[in-house]
């Protein structure tokens, strides 16, 4: 399986994984050129939350041709209205061509929907902007995962107030630290996993060379920041 990460931040998203894209958190214009305007060849659109920088191209993308799947809330945040919508919820198995999507609700200030992805061979999990990630997996082949801050990090930025209290509060109670991460990836089956991709880190309150190796060394897998 081939993953792509155009876009990945609070400027914006894009995950590519095959011919099904997630998250089109960038302008239209973007995504085009992200795939080299081969629009035709994207299968659909998984969306998991209304937050501008996972959402902010869907209405075009949908114009363009291609269905967005997303909660019932995100619809409506968004008014997204189309025949290419088609609206999922939490637990509920859907079938599209060869895949599998399995969607599971994560913790945010916003319903905000987690994907395992499946096609018999390739075992997908995404899942970002959330506090931690209550569902256990087996058998996974590629993990995408936010990791937005270490607590050592974050702690140092409110006391230097590089980061306001309330934002920190805010970061603490919606967004997953490096340690709890790490708790997820001990808690899961790795062992058929090909490659661990962190995306969505904090600019501030990240070290991504650090993720990297602390994942690496815990997981035993490849990981790409």
């Amino acid at each position: 399986m081939n993953i792509t990460v155009h876009y990945t931040g609070s400027a914006g998203n894009l995950i590519q994984a095959g011919n099904i894209l997630i998250d089109p958190g960038v302008p239209i214009k973007k995504i085009k050129d992200a795939l080299h305007y081969r629009l035709r060849d994207v299968r659909f659109c998984l969306l998991s939350h209304s937050h501008a920088d996972h959402s902010k191209g869907a209405k075009d993308l949908m114009k363009a041709g291609v269905d967005i799947y997303c909660s019932k809330e995100s619809a409506d945040n968004l008014k997204l209205s189309s025949h290419r919508l088609h609206i999922i919820e939490p637990g509920s198995q859907i079938n599209i061509g060869p895949w599998q999507i399995i969607p599971f609700e994560l913790v945010h200030d916003v319903s905000n929907l987690g994907f395992f992805i499946g096609n018999g061979k390739d075992r997908i999990l995404y899942a970002t902007d959330t506090n931690y990630i209550h569902p256990r997996f087996k058998n996974l082949t590629h993990i995408l995962l936010g990791i937005d801050y270490d607590a050592e990090i974050l702690k140092e930025n409110i006391i230097n107030s590089v980061i306001d209290p309330a934002l920190g509060k805010r970061i603490l109670k919606n967004h997953m630290s490096l340690k709890t991460a790490i708790e997820f990836f001990k808690a899961n089956d790795l062992s058929r996993v090909q490659g661990i991709y962190i995306i969505h880190l904090s600019n501030t309150n990240s070290n991504a060379e650090m993720f990297r190796q602390e994942i690496q060394k815990v997981t035993g897998k490849p990981v790409y920041v």
